[in-house]
């Protein structure tokens, strides 16, 4: 829970789900707590009322093979509407296919076909497949061909995301033949073990988009709680397996700058430069990938609307580093950026790796760090241990973690992450035409802001007269957010939203022109419109640039589904009956909110079954609470619901 202190609304958080929730987001209610009470949070307005908490839609996911090398997480669109997937799992098992009339091959006779010239052929649980047709079709580019002549095994076990039936369907086209028994056992006796093993432990609360490696972003409902985010439910953006780092023995490397390479220990980035703490927001160039996804498929993760978080870190700046070790007017008339490695790598040794301009890594005002605290303690495992660059106003992929190597250079990175990944395209460009070359690597964000209350698919209250409507806004390259424009009639009308820069019990002066590096979070009240059974809720944001967000995705639509920012859409219905109907969990409930608060204090923690009938208990309490309830069976227009008290020792 040390991680948790910086969010004083939020206590712990429980979910109750299924084991293969593990794997991917799904539709299974998250409880949130407000003051250590689990509840299904729905505010209409003001105060703590129940919400029938769904997460935010899951389109159909159909993924196809990914980069073997690549690590990006993106993924080919090829035959999209196989509709074989709607969920991350990883299954791992080849669909079946007749293999009695298919040769029999030794992995000698494997190894012969690993070229262009002779054949790409590789193989997978023992069974051979030609995928020399594929490799141009291939995001990764040519670096499919490390597998060629040989197995999969080592590089799926590094991008577990290739484990998924609809990509061994692809596979499965290929094949071939089998391996002989002789050669198979020997394949798998060499395989090397899991690379994620020794990966840290994550919160419960964080929806997954994959496992391995590991990527994953809060629920929607605990986004905007606080305006730190906590540790431990920052989303996590990982390439990589997290590499372990032992401080004791830690060395960062500097290279391109007069005296020649040097190299320093944690203790001397902290010991020999002034510690600086900025409270700046990071948002990975995926968010609300989601939002393109439903107009046209896309590769790469499926991001809803949390992969992005508000964070204090800590350290010493770039600047300082760099000038320290001879950075000069000699040096800055020839260099032009400051490029990134990681300690994390993959099979082949290769780093990830990244890098910024140089104006930006030397600015006095671009407040660039190499990180070693994250709100106040020392960073975690997943967000970079030891030392991570933090630049604020950048888009996540650039702010490189467990960072092992800076290099003050003429030419950006090398990386695949900074050539061939991260960059936006045309509506009309596809995986044919495109040419990664032609556009420049993503490094400012644009103007970016989303709905985290009330949820997709909830009910409002019209007896209350209002709704509650909250978010966060944010734009990069330090471009203040100085508006945000909020309708609850799909854009007819707008209301001006109130911006908050810091939690209310600590207010922060306001950023200085050009350095808003952190999220402003947002809230209105609106009156419900008239007559309206159906609300759709939409936002927009206005930097100080006065750029603003376009209306849809369509028109921003790319192949790789990032820079998604159009206006964030919410659908919710009212509930004209007070919350006395409507066969939801905010109906039944509210029947009895107000006799158990009074008979018993507290908030409850929920669950239904699927034929209707409800099983609720009090936090704390030695005795519980049981709701029946029966739309077919209505008294005077409304359903009727039995309550039924019981103590513990008859549950279940």
């Amino acid at each position: 829970m040390q991680h948790l202190k910086q969010c004083h609304g939020l206590a712990q958080i429980f979910l109750i789900r299924s084991k293969s929730y593990n794997l991917l987001k799904s539709n299974v209610p998250s409880v949130s707590v407000w003051n250590g009470c689990p509840s299904h949070r729905w505010k209409s307005s003001g105060g703590h009322r129940w919400q029938k908490y769904n997460n935010d839609g899951v389109s159909k996911l159909t993924f196809a093979l990914a980069g073997l090398m690549a690590g990006t997480g993106a993924v080919l669109a090829y035959n999209l509407h196989r509709g074989k997937l709607e969920q991350a799992a990883t299954s791992g098992q080849l669909l079946e296919t007749e293999t009695s009339s298919l040769p029999i091959y030794t992995i000698e006779e494997v190894a012969k076909h690993c070229s262009l010239d002779s054949g790409v052929w590789v193989t997978y649980k023992g069974e051979v497949f030609d995928i020399t047709e594929f490799v141009a079709l291939h995001p990764g580019g040519d670096k499919i061909l490390l597998a060629a002549g040989g197995g999969l095994e080592p590089y799926w076990a590094l991008y577990a995301v290739h484990q998924q039936d609809h990509v061994l369907q692809i596979l499965t086209e290929h094949k071939i033949g089998v391996l002989n028994e002789e050669s198979y056992k020997k394949q798998e006796s060499a395989h090397p073990s899991d690379p994620y093993f020794a990966e840290p432990t994550r919160h419960p609360a964080l929806q997954i988009n994959s496992l391995k490696p590991f990527n994953a972003e809060p629920p929607v409902s605990i986004l905007t709680d606080s305006y730190i985010t906590p540790s431990a439910v920052f989303f996590k953006r990982n390439h990589l397996p997290v590499p372990t780092v032992v401080s004791e023995t830690y060395k960062l490397e500097i290279e391109g700058l007069p005296g020649g390479a040097v190299s320093l220990t944690l203790s001397e980035l902290k010991s020999r430069f002034p510690k600086h703490t900025v409270t700046a927001t990071l948002q990975c160039a995926g968010n609300r990938r989601s939002d393109m996804n439903k107009v046209k498929q896309v590769k790469g993760l499926n991001w809803g609307i949390a992969a992005i978080g508000n964070a204090t870190w800590s350290g010493a700046r770039l600047r300082d580093v760099l000038l320290y070790y001879g950075f000069g007017p000699d040096v800055a008339a020839k260099a032009r950026h400051v490029q990134f490695e990681g300690l994390d790598r993959d099979v082949t040794g290769t780093s990830y790796g990244a890098s910024i301009q140089l104006n930006k890594a030397v600015s006095e005002e671009g407040d660039v760090l190499l990180a070693y605290e994250m709100n106040g303690e020392e960073l975690p495992a997943d967000h970079g241990y030891p030392v991570r660059v933090v630049a604020p106003g950048i888009v996540g992929a650039r702010n490189v973690k467990w960072l092992g190597k800076i290099v003050v250079s003429d030419e950006e990175s090398k990386s695949h992450w900074q050539q061939n990944d991260y960059k936006g395209f045309s509506p009309g460009t596809d995986w044919d035409t495109v040419d990664f070359k032609s556009a420049p690597a993503i490094q400012e964000l644009p103007i970016q802001s989303a709905i985290t209350h009330p949820a997709e698919g909830t009910f409002v209250d019209s007896y209350a007269g209002e709704v509650t409507v909250k978010g966060y806004a944010w734009s990069g390259g330090g471009r203040e957010v100085i508006r945000v424009d909020v309708s609850v009639d799909g854009g007819n009308t707008w209301h001006v939203a109130k911006l908050r820069t810091s939690d209310e019990h600590n207010p922060a002066l306001p950023p200085s022109p050009g350095r808003a590096w952190a999220w402003k979070l947002w809230e209105i009240d609106i009156p419900l419109p008239d007559k309206t059974q159906e609300l759709q809720i939409v936002c927009k944001a206005v930097d100080s640039s006065y750029n603003v967000q376009p209306d849809s995705s369509a028109p921003i639509w790319n192949l790789r589904g990032v820079l998604s920012n159009a206006w964030h859409r919410v659908k919710v219905k009212e509930d004209v009956t007070g919350g006395r109907a409507g066969g939801v969990i905010d109906s039944w409930n509210q029947l009895c909110a107000h006799w158990f608060s009074i008979s018993h204090g507290g908030d409850w923690e929920h669950k239904r079954t699927s034929d209707g009938t409800a099983d609720e208990r009090g936090p704390g309490l030695d005795y519980g609470c049981g709701l029946f309830y029966s739309p077919a069976v209505v008294h005077e227009g409304l359903p009727t619901v039995y309550v039924l008290c019981y103590s513990p020792a008859v549950v279940r």
